[in-house]
């Protein structure tokens, strides 16, 4: 039963780093905003079959 514990208790203490790393990015990263634009080449649009 200790066993059990421990493997529990380091699952618990994992998850809650996954957790924190998860929420951090969440709160402190502002993602960048922009027109994005791409150009195609005209034989991309109308191929020739």
């Amino acid at each position: 039963m200790p066993t059990l514990i421990r493997v529990l208790t380091t699952i618990a203490i994992f998850v809650g780093i996954v957790y924190g790393a998860m929420f951090a990015l969440v709160t402190f990263v502002e993602p960048r905003k922009g027109e994005i634009s791409v150009r195609i080449p005209a034989e991309k649009l109308n191929p020739r079959d």
